[in-house]
């Protein structure tokens, strides 16, 4: 029983656990070895009662092989482990040795916690060289903290004549490959002072020094060259060769000085703007379903509607099959309501729940069963406001579900996108609507609306004049709208708003779109930005596919209160920039939110959104500038997440739109003087720098050589001063 019931744990039970214990206790078997049941012995580790237990006698030695350690409380654990170690109650070699290998069996994903363990434990030097290689095998990938502790192992090994040399070279390799700073300054120093200690090590050395020079901060280029000077003399033929080839890249003043120790004649490298990607949008529409049997596979696919693409094409599909064999589907949807499950449908205690889901099978099921149908549908509606976006779909689900309910035929869904974007085209929407017409069937109104909305900005001349022929109300209207009654461009207005001192003094950011005289009301409501939840953002590009400015007003506040999540949206983006319509502080405020993501995916996506702009020429530079400085003032987004998405686009080809950004950014976060920089000015300044080296710009920054004459060797004196030097050397 006590085994059985240990295979059962879960992590987080602690009760069960305490039962399972004492029976493994008082029976005596062999205590399991379940990471869960583990895991709950080393929460419940007591210091004081580990003597006699056969829990800590089977486990202690190798508690770092416990899975679940990363589900407790690390730092307590350390506390704990530490005094067990003082005691004598656990091996002080056995403990380094499991705290080593569990390092290394994390990578990147070692726990930091543990790099603190490792630093009170304070190995002599004796215990370090045992795991010389393990300190260098810890430093390409692990945690900042667990690098630190590794290299300062390293360190100590080899200031005292115990690291062997091919570590060295292997730890100086690892280290300059490294992303972060502070590990990247740790490399230069320690390469200067063990090439003191032994002259020998100059040309790995001057290989390390060489990968720096490639790095994008000045004052490490700076030391990486002043070491690679001081070496000159040492260099041996190998090592100048690759010392000069790196310098090529190096900012002309630093070029100069490697050239005056290496021999002369190195000639600068020209920087390759990479081709940015296509503007087009490869993405593909799904195929139609092609019988009733196909379509219902379908739908049972769906566990929860999160395709908007995948709701289309269901939506369609349900319309066309129940006019075009209405029998076959009603048979082939047979299973889903004989006998009928409320709760799948979404009705609970006799009210229908709105979310796109259950209102979707709720219109099949009007296709099948009408009568039970409409019983489902009969209560007062349940569910929380949503999202105007998240609305209409299901209000064309409900419209449909209806119209069916009744025994009506609707051969064709009006609002099927004929493009990915969402976008109808003109002529096939004529065609549908004639096919309505044809059978004398009247629109769907949501439907109709949709469609209309789904229309491209440019309706050909042939398709106006076709229009105009329809008889219909639906042809009329859409006539009307083809012809310049339509949905306009309002104006979209982005401002700031602080909370009262009660609720933490924070500033957040709100859109508001204009709503033109004579507005119809159902599209007035698509314009009034609200702050309701939202089932998913991914639909909201396909409302209004050619009127991305009012879309994008709409996700911006989402996106801002959003950034720190663990799962960015930021994602919706790459969509929405297909679409059509002017931009303006709407899409800015969305893409700058979008630009300062915690997750990289968000991060990603902003980019690519960027790049898909800059390569249609429709980056709204001053507009993205003017969002983010007023983005990062009220600190809303960090700068450096910014920089790191401007850097990405750079590389990928959009330097003459990062320029164009970041030129207008540097007047408005810049420090006056006896101010404090901000974090992440240096790094945009950098950014800055490569884009124009790249684009050979020439311009003049005022602003920036105000922060290049002061004083002192701040990295954005620097940065300012290297930017100021390259915009007017070209």
């Amino acid at each position: 029983m006590a085994v059985r019931l240990a295979a059962r744990l879960r992590l987080e039970e602690r009760w069960p656990w305490e039962v399972a214990a004492a029976l493994v206790r008082e029976t005596g078997v062999r205590p399991p070895g379940d990471d869960a049941f583990m895991t709950g012995w080393l929460r419940a580790l007591q210091v004081e009662r580990v003597a006699g237990d056969p829990l800590f006698a089977a486990y202690g030695p190798r508690l770092f092989e416990i899975d679940g350690l990363r589900a407790l409380p690390l730092w307590e654990l350390v506390e704990k482990v530490h005094r067990l170690v003082e005691r004598g109650s656990l091996e002080r070699a056995a403990v380094l040795d499991g705290l080593v290998r569990r390092l290394l069996r994390d990578g990147p994903a070692a726990l930091a916690p543990l790099a603190g363990l490792h630093d009170r434990l304070d190995p002599d030097l004796d215990e370090a060289a045992r795991h010389a290689r393990d300190y260098v095998a810890l430093l390409p990938a692990g945690p900042v903290a667990v690098a630190d502790v590794a290299l300062a192992q390293v360190r100590r090994l080899e200031e005292g004549g115990r690291l062997p040399e091919e570590a060295f070279a292997e730890a100086l390799e690892a280290l300059v490959s490294r992303p972060e700073r502070k590990l990247l300054r740790a490399a230069v120093s320690w390469a200067g002072e063990a090439v003191a200690r032994e002259a020998g090590r100059a040309g790995v050395v001057l290989r390390a020094a060489a990968a720096l020079f490639g790095q994008d901060t000045l004052a490490l280029q700076e030391r990486a060259v002043r070491l690679a000077v001081r070496l000159a003399p040492l260099a041996d033929a190998a090592a100048r060769e690759e010392v000069r080839r790196a310098a090529a890249g190096l900012p002309e003043e630093l070029l100069e000085k490697v050239a005056a120790a290496y021999g002369g004649g190195i000639e600068a490298w020209e920087p390759v703007a990479a081709p940015l990607p296509s503007a087009w949008d490869e993405r593909r529409l799904p195929e139609p379903y092609g019988s009733a049997e196909e379509l219902v596979r379908g739908l049972a696919a769906v566990t929860w509607m999160d395709d908007p693409h995948e709701f289309e094409r269901l939506l369609a599909g349900l319309a066309t099959w129940s006019a075009r064999d209405r029998g076959g589907l009603r048979e082939a949807l047979r299973p889903w309501w004989e006998p009928l499950d409320e709760e799948f449908f979404g009705c609970w205690n006799g009210e229908p729940y709105d979310d796109v889901t259950s209102a979707l099978r709720r219109a099949f099921l009007a296709a099948a069963a009408p009568e039970t149908a409409q019983a489902l549908s009969g209560g007062s509606r349940a569910g929380a406001r949503r999202a105007v976006f998240d609305e209409l779909p299901g209000r064309r689900c409900a419209e449909l579900h209806a119209h069916l309910a009744a025994g009506g035929r609707y051969p064709v869904v009006l609002a099927t996108p004929t493009a990915v974007t969402g976008h109808v085209e003109p002529g096939v929407l004529l065609d549908r609507l004639a096919r309505l017409e044809a059978d004398g069937v009247a629109a769907l109104p949501a439907d109709l609306s949709q469609a209309l909305l789904r229309l491209p900005r440019d309706i050909p001349a042939a398709d106006v004049a076709r229009a105009a022929r329809l008889t219909s109300q639906a042809g009329r209207a859409c006539a009307a709208w083809m012809g310049g009654d339509r949905l306009g461009d309002p104006q979209v207005t982005v401002a700031y708003h602080r909370s009262p001192a009660g609720g933490g003094g924070r500033e957040s950011l709100r859109a508001s779109v204009s709503t033109p005289p004579g507005t119809p009301a159902h599209l007035q409501e698509l314009l009034r930005t609200t702050s309701f939840p939202s089932w998913s953002l991914a639909w909201w590009p396909l409302v209004l596919p050619s009127h991305r400015e009012i879309v994008a007003a709409h996700l911006a506040s989402r996106l801002c209160e959003s950034a720190e999540s663990g799962e960015s949206q930021a994602r919706v983006l790459a969509g929405l920039v297909h679409g059509e319509g002017p931009l303006g502080p709407g899409m800015a405020h969305a893409l700058a939110c979008g630009m300062g993501q915690a997750q990289a995916a968000g991060r990603a996506a902003a980019t690519d959104t960027l790049l898909r702009l800059a390569a249609a020429g429709e980056v709204p530079a001053a507009d993205l500038a003017a969002a983010v400085t007023g983005l990062v003032r009220a600190e809303l987004v960090k700068l450096n997440r910014v920089v790191a998405v401007l850097d990405d686009a750079t590389q990928a080809g959009a330097h003459e739109a990062v320029w164009e950004v970041v030129v207008r950014l540097l007047p408005g976060l810049l420090p006056q003087e006896g101010e404090r920089a901000r974090t992440g000015l240096a790094d945009l300044l950098a950014a800055g720098a490569r884009a124009a080296r790249i684009g050979r710009v020439r311009a003049e920054l005022p602003e920036v050589g105000a922060v290049a004459a002061r004083g002192g060797s701040s990295r954005l004196v620097q940065e300012a001063r290297r930017l100021q030097q390259l915009v007017r050397a070209y």
